[in-house]
């Protein structure tokens, strides 16, 4: 293209010295420049496209690398997720565990006290039978109980 604009610029200056000058010289020198226009065009026009297809493949390939993340993180949230789920279960096995032992344990007592108080009550009643024994016994004999 710039030695076009070099012979160009010969001829013009050629032109304007020389009233002779054929001016169809300069338009086969127009013709060049419009050819040469267009194929500079088309290689403008090549070159973008290249670098539209190289960009399409970029994003191509980051939307593969952020589909890949995504991914991955989300696998690491179910993984969490089910870790979760699982301790959770476990502590309210545990705690369920702990209150059927807890129940166990009341009722055990409750049974305790129940024959520990029935004892007790069969124990205060002998003595009282006993003591009225004995004082029956006192009586009919004629002696007194010291207390």
């Amino acid at each position: 293209m710039e030695a076009l604009l070099s012979q160009f610029t010969l001829f013009s200056d050629h032109a304007l010295q020389d009233k002779s000058f054929d001016p169809s010289t300069i338009e086969d020198l127009m013709k060049l420049f419009e050819i040469e226009s267009y194929k500079a065009w088309a290689a403008a026009e090549l070159e973008q496209q290249k670098e539209v297809e190289e960009a399409e493949v970029s994003m191509q390939e980051v939307e593969d690398y952020l589909d890949s993340v995504m991914e991955s993180a989300m696998d690491e949230f179910r993984r969490f997720k089910e870790e979760l789920e699982s301790m959770s279960k476990a502590e309210m096995e545990s705690l369920v565990n702990t209150a059927e032992s807890a129940r166990k344990t009341g009722n055990l007592m409750e049974k305790a006290a129940t024959i520990a108080s029935k004892k007790y009550i069969e124990a205060a009643l002998n003595s009282a039978t006993a003591s009225m024994k004995s004082a029956w016994k006192g009586l009919s004999s004629g002696k007194v109980h010291p207390s």
